[in-house]
C-alpha cells in the first residue's frame, strides 16, 4: 500500500501548488477511514516541500515517486522511493529517509541517538540505520530486488533543517560505516545529494519501475533463508534429540504434502525442547526454500531471537499481532511458539486505530499460513486474556476448515533431565496431581531453599562467576518503576535490608551504560544485576534459576489448600480476574521454578509455604536453610 505514486513532474507540481499533503491525507482517508493527525500532515508539507525542491534542481521529471510505501507484514512506512535508470541504463530505485530534526545527543546503545521527537526527548535509530534497515529488508523479502533483472537498490536519508554542529553524534566514528552505506545529507547538503540521486535515477522511465514493485508479492529470498537457517545450524545447544527430531521429521513431511490447510499442535511441559525443535524447523523449512515463519507472543523472546540471528534475519521472526493485515496463505509454514500466549485478538494499547480489528487472533494465525505449527503448555497461561489452549486451537482450526493433528512431546530435557523435578512442582503446586509427590534431594538437580533473598542471590551470582547462566527471578509482589531521570533502575524490590531493581521496563527509552532492556534480560551478561519477572523470565531456560517466592500465593494449613493473595500482588491485569487469580499465581511459580537445567535455588518469604514445600522433600535437610 502507498499514499502516492506518479512521476516527478506531477509530484513537483502539486508541492508547487502545496497539494500534496492534501492529496496524501485523501488517501490516507480512503485507505484507512479516518483522517491522519495534524502532526503527520504538518511533516508531510514541510519535509515533501523540502524534498520537492531537491528534485526541481535536479531536474527530475520521468522518475517515479512513490510517497508512503507500507512494508508489508508491518507497519512501517517508508518516506519515499523514487525510480528511474541510472547512469549504466539500468533499472535503478532510492529509498529516501525524510526526517524534520534539528539537533541530536549520544545516546550509550549502539545504534541509537538522543532527540526531540513527539515533544520529548527521546532515544531513536540513527536515520543511516533505520533507512538501512528498510533497504535489506526490501533486498531480502521482494522478488523485484532479488529475482531475475533485480532492480538497482540504493538508500539514504535527509534531515533538511540539520544543521551539523562540530564533532556532531550523527557523524560520529562509531556510525562511520553506516553512514558511508546509507549516507546522510543535511540542510546544506542539497547539491551533494543531488549528486547522489542523478547517479542513480538520472535516465527517467520511471513509472514502469515502480508498476514493477507495487505489483510483486513479497517472499524471503535464498540468501536470507540460508543467512537464518546457517546462523541456527552454528548454535550447539539447538541439536535434536530423540523424539525431538521426530516432532522436525513429522513438520517437514507435511510442509512437502499438497496445499491442504492443516494446523499440527504439539503439546509439551518445560524442557521438553519446544523452542528448540522450533527453531530447527526454521533453518530446515528456509533451507529447503520455504517461506517460514516463527512468532511468539513474547517480546523478551522474540528479541532475544532477533538478537541471536542478527537484524538481516529479524524479518522472520515476528510477534503473533504481526498478522492482522497478512494476506491469506501468505506463509508456507507458520511456527506459533509459546501459543498459550494467544490473546482474544490482536489489537493491543500501541494498535493504531487503523489497525485494529475484531478478528479473533487465532483466526488470523490460521488463515496466513498453509501449514501452522503450535507448540503449547497448556499450563503456562499466566495471564487472564492470554487465551491460547490446546482445545481453543484444536477447536476453531476445525471450524476453518483445516486438517488438525496433535503429537505430545513427554521427554524432560531441562532440570538435568529430571522428569521427576517437574512432576514434583507440577504435584507440590497443585496444578495438577502427578507419582512425584516427594523430591528426593540426592537427585542430580541440585534444589536448595535459602533463608534470605541476599544469600539466594550470593549463590546465584557465584553460579554465574562460575561461567553457568544464571538469573535471579521472583514474583510479582512489588510494583515496577521507570528508571530515574538518569537511566539508572529503581530498587523496587525491598526485603528489609534487601534491595534490588527490576530489569529495565519495556517501554523505558533511556537507560544508563550497562542496563539492558528488558527484552534482552535473559540475553545480555548485565542481567544478572536486576531481577526477572514472569514476562521477562518466561520462555527462556538458564543453568541455574532463583526464585524469590512471594507473598502473593501461599499454603494455608487450615485449609490444606494453596491460597491466592492478591493484596500482594502488584500485577494489575491478574490481581483484577479474582476468579482465576490462584490459578494464574500457580502458573507462574510453575514456570519461574522450572526454568534452571541443573540448578533451582528459592527463597519463601512466607515460612508456611516454605515448611509446606520441605514436608515434600526428603533426604538429608539438617543444614538445608543454613547459607
Amino acid at each position: 500500500m502507498r499514499l502516492y505514486s506518479g512521476t516527478a513532474a506531477a509530484f513537483i507540481n502539486d508541492a508547487v501548488q502545496n497539494q500534496v499533503a492534501e492529496k496524501l491525507k485523501a488517501s490516507f482517508f480512503d485507505y484507512f477511514r479516518y483522517n491522519p493527525g495534524p502532526a503527520e500532515v504538518s511533516s508531510w508539507r514541510n519535509s515533501l516541500r523540502a524534498l520537492s525542491q531537491v528534485f526541481q534542481y535536479s531536474g527530475f521529471e520521468e522518475q517515479g515517486i512513490m510517497l508512503e510505501y507500507t512494508l508489508p507484514m508491518s507497519s512501517r512506512r517508508i518516506d519515499c522511493i523514487i525510480c528511474g535508470g541510472n547512469r549504466l541504463g539500468k533499472e535503478n530505485a532510492v529509498v529516501i529517509e525524510l526526517k524534520q530534526w534539528e539537533k541530536c545527543a549520544q545516546s550509550p546503545c549502539e545504534n541509537l541517538v538522543l532527540t526531540r521527537v513527539g515533544g520529548a526527548e527521546r532515544e531513536t535509530l540513527h536515520p543511516s540505520v533505520q533507512v538501512g534497515q528498510y533497504h535489506q529488508y526490501l533486498l531480502d523479502m521482494h522478488p523485484a530486488f532479488y529475482s531475475n533483472a533485480p532492480i538497482a537498490l540504493d538508500a539514504c536519508a535527509y534531515l533538511h533543517n540539520y544543521t551539523p554542529q562540530a564533532d556532531d553524534e550523527l557523524f560520529s566514528p562509531k556510525f562511520s560505516e553506516t553512514v558511508a552505506k546509507y549516507p546522510l545529507f543535511t540542510g546544506g547538503d542539497v547539491s551533494k545529494l543531488r549528486d547522489f540521486l542523478k547517479f542513480r535515477v538520472s535516465q527517467g522511465k520511471g513509472l514502469g519501475i515502480l508498476s514493477r514493485i507495487e505489483s510483486e508479492k513479497l517472499r524471503p529470498s535464498k540468501k536470507l533463508m540460508q543467512h537464518v537457517a546457517q546462523v541456527i545450524d552454528g548454535k550447539k545447544e539447538y541439536v535434536l534429540l530423540d523424539e525431538q527430531k521426530v516432532v522436525y521429521e513429522k513438520v517437514l513431511s507435511l510442509a512437502k504434502v499438497g496445499k491442504a490447510k492443516t494446523a499440527l499442535i504439539i503439546r509439551g511441559g518445560p524442557g521438553t525442547g519446544k523452542s528448540v525443535i522450533a527453531l530447527n524447523l526454521m533453518a530446515g523449512l528456509l533451507r529447503q526454500g520455504y517461506n517460514a515463519q516463527y512468532a511468539t507472543g513474547s517480546k523478551s523472546f522474540t528479541e532475544t531471537l532477533r538478537k541471536i540471528i542478527g537484524s538481516r534475519g529479524s524479518v522472520q521472526f515476528k510477534y503473533f499481532n504481526s498478522y492482522m493485515a497478512a494476506p491469506k496463505n501468505s506463509v508456507d509454514v507458520l511456527i506459533c511458539d509459546e501459543a498459550h500466549r494467544i490473546r482474544e485478538t490482536s489489537n493491543n494499547r500501541f494498535t493504531r486505530r487503523e489497525s485494529r480489528s475484531d478478528k479473533a487472533q487465532i483466526d488470523e494465525l490460521l488463515e496466513t499460513a498453509r501449514l501452522s505449527v503450535f507448540f503449547i503448555d497448556d499450563d503456562q497461561i499466566v495471564r487472564p486474556n492470554e487465551i491460547g489452549s490446546t482445545d481453543y486451537i484444536r477447536k476453531r482450526a476445525a471450524e476453518l476448515g483445516c486438517k488438525v493433528l496433535d503429537y505430545e512431546l513427554e521427554a524432560q530435557f531441562r532440570c538435568n533431565g529430571s522428569d521427576a523435578f517437574i512432576n514434583w512442582v507440577n504435584n507440590t503446586l497443585g496444578v495438577r496431581r502427578t507419582a512425584n509427590v516427594i523430591w528426593d534431594l540426592h537427585e542430580e538437580f541440585d534444589f536448595k531453599t535459602f533463608p534470605t533473598p541476599g544469600s539466594l542471590e550470593a549463590a546465584i551470582r557465584e553460579k554465574a562467576g562460575q561461567g553457568h547462566s544464571a538469573r535471579l527471578t521472583a514474583g510479582f509482589c512489588w510494583d515496577w518503576s521507570m528508571p530515574n531521570p538518569d537511566g539508572t533502575l529503581k530498587d523496587d524490590v525491598v526485603i528489609g535490608d534487601f534491595k534490588r531493581p527490576w530489569d529495565a521496563k519495556h517501554e523505558a527509552t533511556k537507560l544508563a551504560p550497562g542496563i539492558p532492556r528488558a527484552s534482552l534480560w535473559a540475553y545480555d551478561p548485565n542481567g544478572i544485576n536486576q531481577i526477572g519477572c514472569i514476562y521477562t523470565a518466561q520462555g527462556f531456560e538458564f543453568d541455574y534459576v532463583g526464585v524469590i517466592f512471594g507473598k502473593d500465593l501461599i499454603y494455608d494449613f487450615a485449609q490444606n489448600n494453596w491460597v491466592g493473595k492478591p493484596e500482594h500482588s502488584a500485577d494489575s491485569t491478574v490481581r483484577r480476574d479474582k476468579k482465576r487469580f490462584t490459578e494464574l499465581v500457580k502458573n507462574v511459580y510453575r514456570v519461574l521454578l522450572t526454568r534452571g537445567m541443573k540448578g533451582c535455588y528459592v527463597h519463601f518469604m512466607d515460612k508456611e509455604t516454605e515448611k509446606f514445600f520441605k514436608t515434600r522433600i526428603e533426604g538429608d535437610t539438617s543444614s538445608f536453610n543454613k547459607v
